[in-house]
This record gives structure tokens, C-alpha cells and sequence, in this order.
């Protein structure tokens, strides 16, 4: 009786019918693999919480619709299509984002195709290699910190173009214009560089010399960002 409600209305007596046993328990240990790559990328991570119960739910979410087009080319071929269109209706995210998300797609489709045992195991490999990258900070520049934003601000009859260059030469190993904007109904322009500091314990010095040369105009410092969209 059980097995007859859980019956699709185009089955036929060729077509292989999943068990209900088979299915809970493949959407079961998706959840599971959903659950402990949440937990792996939550490890030194900032992150949102709908992203974090999207991560322990997308495993599960692909077990069975891989369950459910198994041996069918042609639905195989449509789903592929649906997903695809899934990254055209989202914000764009980080490289360690989408990594996420694949792993998750990846856990998903073993554990639909009936292995268990492997997509336990690629979760478990994975989520532990992802925990330790964190840990050793893999990828991280260990100079960051020399790496600056300086925002300038100068009246409008100094001419911009390399009037702080014998500064930053003294104080930076490498700088550069990247952006040139007017300000203040046109009275002024910021100017912003990307630099390289020489010797950090220097930075208030370098700010003093810059205030003596554009009038004490306001001038803001930041950490050098990696630009959002780049993988």
C-alpha cells in the first residue's frame, strides 16, 4: 500500500520504482552532508544565514532530483538546463561561494545516484581540507597590510597629475593612480592611489607630509580590497 502512494502516475511495469526506504535514506544522508559542509564553511567565514541554510539544504535538494531523473535523458537534460539558469537569478557571490555551492551540487549527485558511502566520504575529505585552508590562512598575503588606499582631496588649481609622486617615492615601494573625481561643485578633486607602503610605522608621517602639500584638505586611508567581482 505504501509503496503503491509513492507511485509515479507514468510508471510502468519497465520502469524501476525507488523504494520509499531508499529514498529517506538518501535524503537523509544528504541532509547530514548538507549539515557538516554548513558547519565546515561557517569555520572562520563570515557569512549570512540564509546562505548558510541554503549550503545544508542543496545536497538534499539534488539527491533527488538526480533520484528522480535517473536513467531518463531527457528530463536529465531539461533539470541541467533549469540550474543552469539558477546563477542568472542571483546576486553574484564570492570564489569561496561558489565553491561552496559546488561542493554541495557535487555531495548531492553522489549520494542521488545510490553512493552513499563515496558521497560520505568526499564530504568528509573536503570539508576537512576546506577547515584546514582556513585555518593555515592559505591564500592570504602576508604583507596585506602595506597594501593602502589613499583618498586625497585637492583644490582645483593644483595640477594633480604627479604632485605627490616625491612623497610616495620616499615612503612606498610602488603607488598608482587609479581614480580621478571632482568634488564640491568642482573646487576640488580626489585623487585615489593604490600604494605599497615601504614601512607601515611611517604611514602618520607620510599623512603629514601629504596635508602640508594639499592645504589640510581631508585625506582618508584604507585597506587595499580585492575587487568583489574578480575569482
Amino acid at each position: 500500500m505504501l509503496e503503491n502512494l509513492f507511485k509515479g502516475l507514468f510508471d510502468t511495469d519497465l520502469t524501476a520504482v525507488i523504494s520509499v526506504t531508499d529514498f529517506l535514506l538518501c535524503l537523509g544522508a544528504s541532509l547530514v552532508i548538507g549539515i557538516l559542509m554548513a558547519f565546515a564553511y561557517m569555520y572562520r567565514t563570515r557569512y549570512t544565514k540564509s546562505f548558510v541554510v541554503t549550503l545544508a539544504l542543496l545536497p538534499a535538494v539534488v539527491c533527488v532530483v538526480i533520484m528522480m531523473v535517473n536513467g531518463n535523458v531527457g528530463t536529465g537534460v531539461a533539470v541541467a538546463g533549469a540550474f543552469s539558469l539558477v546563477r542568472f537569478r542571483s546576486v553574484p557571490g564570492t570564489a569561496k561561494e561558489i565553491c561552496t555551492l559546488f561542493l554541495a551540487m557535487g555531495a548531492g549527485l553522489i549520494a542521488g545516484m545510490g553512493y552513499l558511502g563515496f558521497a560520505v566520504l568526499f564530504t568528509v575529505v573536503m570539508c576537512i581540507m576546506f577547515v584546514l585552508y582556513n585555518r593555515l590562512d592559505f591564500g592570504t598575503k602576508k604583507n596585506a597590510a602595506t597594501f593602502k588606499t589613499f583618498t586625497i582631496t585637492i583644490p582645483e588649481d593644483l595640477d594633480y597629475s604627479g604632485i605627490f609622486d616625491d612623497i610616495f617615492s620616499e615612503f612606498t615601494t610602488s603607488h598608482d593612480l587609479v581614480r580621478v573625481k571632482s568634488t564640491n561643485m568642482g573646487s576640488m578633486f580626489k585623487l585615489t592611489y593604490n600604494v605599497m607602503l615601504r614601512d607601515v610605522t611611517r604611514e602618520k608621517e607620510m599623512i603629514d607630509k601629504i596635508r602640508c602639500r594639499n592645504g589640510n584638505l581631508e585625506i582618508a586611508v584604507s585597506k587595499q580590497e580585492t575587487v568583489g567581482t574578480e575569482l
